[in-house]
């Protein structure tokens, strides 16, 4: 390494639960490889997204910022032009970056015309799903299929997600890895790199993973839903709507056989990225540049896939929603085969990849406040973790819901609160939801009517929370203040 500097690979999945992996627990699938990575450096047992869907989540990575800083609420938000994506001041500190696959920190009919002017990546191969948006310009992913194989490329364009088991060598995820790789073993030597492996798996739809992966997966260990439908689903309006209007449509609507099929695809795809990740981890060995590489491997979100009678991800804050996978290993600097259990967020990578590139402590404070290095944080980070949905996702009918759902949920690590505004015009106040994760870590015990003083301290906790946020945020607005000769005095004595 002539620079001095850490190379970064940062390896981000879409719609991962926390649950989904050999080093947080599972035994219905094996990832070796990446419970690999797990034992050389440190599993995080409390990471919580900043919102559970793709825009809002990612852009809050890319920023350092949480939403209120950045500004992208809902899935079609665009980010701000003035907002700089942490590649830009990498490759101001003499990184070579480059993006393989999804970044979506704007909507996706915005990404496909135009990226964004501070993303900060020399190489930009974006893919933001494998049959969307494949005449892009910018579709590194499609370009790729087109060479390899013209014929499977049309197939792929005029059957789209209705293509089922995808066959590994055209595969999204495969790319991705192949790209990755090509990129590690050609860099420019005389560089350090940060380089993103971004795939789509294990996100909907469920049946897109190459055929033979299902044998992967060992049904009788897997349950066809892991956690019964709580009762305050049925009273808490944002919940009820999902249930009944979710983007992948009314949860009564599918059988358990569904959702056994949703699971075998979804933890199929999990192994799909286990060996890709795999091919890409060896080709940090080969060229013996493994000791001298921070990597990442983190999701945006998780995935219900049934569970409290919910699907994929929207207006809920239940762990297989919020709480996502995050490993980090640095061989030197983060203590291996270690767990934290820590308050983090993806958030906090920002600060942490730019803390390991050298820029100082108090620039990245500057440049996002709430920005945490969390290569150390084994015991503590954030005293609360909060997720924010605001009208982000679509129903049914890929449309926002109206009238808007709304919700806000805040953890102390122990007691997760999440709160509702109630959306009739005839009931006023919020309704909410109070778990102690502790006693209770399948979220089936609502304590919101009992345990009153929990609930008032997360309250004050959010309240302070707020306004931090209003005080470091961006002004959207613009000024007209008046010079010095122009000043009205108001003073009457």
């Amino acid at each position: 390494m002539k620079s001095g500097k850490p190379n970064i690979l940062l390896i981000q999945s879409d719609q991962q639960r926390w649950d989904s992996l050999g080093c947080y627990g599972v035994d219905w699938i094996q990832t070796p490889h990446l419970d690999s990575l797990a034992e050389g450096g440190m599993v995080f047992d409390a990471c919580y997204v900043n919102n559970p869907v793709c825009t809002p989540s990612r852009a809050s990575m890319f920023t350092g910022k949480h939403l209120p800083g950045h500004g992208v609420y809902r899935l079609h938000d665009v980010l701000p032009d003035n907002e700089i994506l942490f590649p830009e001041h990498l490759r101001n500190a003499g990184y070579a970056t480059a993006l393989f696959g999804k970044l979506h920190v704007s909507g996706r009919m915005q990404e496909e015309q135009e990226r964004h002017p501070h993303d900060g990546f020399d190489t930009y191969e974006w893919c933001m799903e494998a049959s969307i948006s494949m005449d892009s310009p910018y579709n590194g992913y499609s370009q790729w299929l087109h060479k390899k194989s013209p014929e499977f490329w049309n197939t792929l364009k005029t059957q789209g997600r209705k293509l089922k088991h995808i066959p590994r060598e055209y595969h999204f995820t495969h790319w991705a890895a192949e790209r990755t790789i090509d990129f590690i073993e050609n860099r420019d030597t005389n560089k350090p790199f940060f380089c993103m492996m971004s795939v789509f798996d294990p996100h909907n739809p469920y049946d897109d993973y190459p055929s033979e992966y299902a044998v992967r997966v060992d049904q009788d260990k897997m349950p066809s839903t892991q956690i019964s439908i709580s009762e305050t689903n049925h009273t808490i309006g944002a919940l009820a709507r999902e249930q009944k209007d979710g983007y992948l449509g009314p949860y009564t609507s599918f059988t358990e056989e569904d959702f056994l099929q949703m699971r075998i695809g979804y933890y199929a795809s999990v192994a799909l990225l286990d060996d890709e990740v795999g091919k890409v981890l060896a080709a940090l060995e080969r060229q013996g540049i493994a000791e001298e590489t921070l990597v990442i491997f983190v999701s945006d979100h998780g995935d219900m896939l049934g569970d409290h009678g919910l699907l994929v991800k929207g207006a809920f804050f239940y762990e297989s929603c919020v709480r996502v996978p995050l490993i980090i290993r640095q061989p030197g600097v983060v203590p291996s085969n270690t767990r934290s259990q820590a308050l983090v967020q993806p958030h906090d990578l920002a600060a942490t990849i730019l803390s390991t590139a050298g820029l100082p402590e108090d620039q990245i404070n500057a440049l996002m406040p709430d920005s945490r290095d969390i290569r150390k944080a084994q015991k503590h980070c954030h005293e609360t973790a909060v997720c924010l949905y605001r009208q982000t996702g679509i129903d049914a009918k890929g449309r926002y819901f109206e009238p808007p759902l709304l919700g806000t949920m805040i953890t102390d690590g122990r007691y997760k609160m999440n709160i509702y505004p109630q959306d009739t015009k005839i009931n006023h106040g919020v309704q909410g939801q109070l778990f102690d994760l502790n006693e209770d870590p399948l979220e089936q015990t609502d304590l919101w009517d009992t345990d009153k003083e929990v609930r008032l301290s997360l309250m004050d906790s959010l309240y302070d929370w707020t306004m931090q946020q209003e005080i470091q945020s961006p002004r959207r607005a613009a000024s007209a203040e008046p010079p010095k000769e122009h000043l009205i005095t108001n003073r009457l004595k």
